[in-house]
């Protein structure tokens, strides 16, 4: 099946997460393991993109804490011709559970900022990480 390279109209708004815990981040596999990237999804009907930030952290990776108000930054993609547009917010995590909604499809791995820039394919996301190594690290 062929997709259009053109982007539809309207946008898909999705909120994701930088999840920060003892100075290191939180990247998650794709459901497919293939990529490495930071929770996130689409926004839902009555959720603002701070709530939908803080679903997909636990639903994705099982991550408890307290989503920011400001958000860090934003990127688009396009994927099966639609741009998406994503939100990218910071979490101090609370809580990292052992088990959560999608553990049997994805791995959860922490990493020093510059190892978690450097494994993220995205450029702009990377360019949002990488804005936030010396903060984490300083506080670490």
């Amino acid at each position: 099946m062929k997709h259009s390279s053109t982007p539809s109209p309207q946008p898909v708004h999705q909120a994701a997460v930088v999840a920060v815990l003892d100075g290191r981040i939180c990247l998650i596999t794709t459901s497919s393991g293939k990529r490495w990237l930071i929770p996130k999804g689409k926004r839902q009907a009555g959720c603002n993109l701070r709530e939908t930030a803080a679903r997909e952290a636990w639903e994705e990776a099982g991550l408890v804490g307290t989503v920011k108000a400001a958000p860090l930054g934003e990127y688009e993609f396009v994927k099966f011709g639609c741009l998406h547009r994503v939100v990218v917010f910071r979490m101090r995590v609370r809580e990292a559970k052992r088990r959560w909604p999608e553990c049997d499809k994805r791995r959860r791995r922490w990493l020093r900022p510059s190892k978690a820039v450097a494994r993220v394919a995205h450029v702009e996301l990377r360019e949002i990480l990488a804005g936030l190594e010396s903060e984490i690290e300083q506080a670490a």
